[in-house]
């Protein structure tokens, strides 16, 4: 058991002023807010994550309140989430759990395994369909060619990395050990570890992307697709919105700009 989310409602984020006037006007501090909920729990902890990032855990079963900091953005909204975690669990990080908001502001993370199978001075390039469903591997999105062995000492081997020090033919001091990469990926005894690369911003639409391998002499790899990923625009932040009209039968809320 890690994350719940079941549960927990009325999830509320309040400013903080950093000072406040005589007839009622305040300093803004746009950096922190408070951040309240409701839980049905009473035996766990509370973890609060921002925009996807770990942001905190209460320190007892009974708060229901947490000071954090978020960024500041004209551009887009700020993502709160609220979730219960048992005390064993308190300050594990489970960012990695959670839905990537990087498509919904315009940009696509790519995640590459990092074998120890791929050779010394192997680089990638990343390639998408332009929203035509196929992929264009004439022109690469990335600007330079993504190493990916940009440190020699990454990369283990028959002398690549302290020779003579590990096990005869094979020196992998430099590996990914077993258990701490992506577990189930590398050689046994022996993990492997993952490669990200981060898209410029991009127009909504739905893309299918590819990645071809290129070793040192220009060989070239057949390319790895993806499935249909859909990018959608950040949206931009509520600003002096006004209620237009509430319906009681539907419990239906309507909005405006003013």
């Amino acid at each position: 058991m890690s994350l719940i989310s079941s549960g927990i409602e009325a999830v509320r984020a309040f400013e903080l002023p950093g000072g406040i006037w005589a007839d009622g006007g305040y300093v803004e501090t746009p950096l922190a807010a408070l951040v309240k909920w409701r839980s049905c729990w009473s035996d766990m902890l509370y973890q609060v994550y921002i925009d996807g990032r770990y942001a905190g855990t209460t320190v007892d079963s009974e708060q229901r309140q947490m000071i954090v900091q978020i960024p500041t953005s004209v551009e887009s909204p700020v993502r709160i989430e609220v979730f219960a975690v048992e005390a064993a669990q308190a300050h594990v990080d489970f960012s990695s759990e959670l839905d990537s908001l990087i498509a919904r502001s315009g940009r696509v993370k790519i995640t590459m395994l990092r074998g120890q199978n791929l050779p010394r001075g192997a680089a990638a390039q990343v390639y998408f369909d332009n929203g035509t469903g196929q992929v264009d591997y004439d022109t690469p999105l990335n600007d330079s060619p993504i190493r990916v062995w940009p440190v020699w000492q990454d990369k283990a081997g028959f002398g690549m990395s302290r020779f003579g020090a590990s096990d005869f033919g094979y020196d992998s001091a430099a590996a990914v050990g077993f258990g701490k990469g992506s577990f189930g990926h590398g050689q046994f005894g022996l993990d492997a570890d993952m490669l990200e690369w981060t898209s410029a911003q991009m127009q909504p639409e739905a893309y299918r992307f590819g990645v071809k391998i290129t070793d040192e002499a220009g060989n070239e790899s057949d390319g790895s697709e993806t499935d249909q990923v859909t990018v959608t625009a950040a949206a931009k932040p509520a600003e002096h919105v006004s209620v237009f009209s509430f319906d009681k039968q539907t419990n239906q809320l309507v909005l405006e700009m003013e």
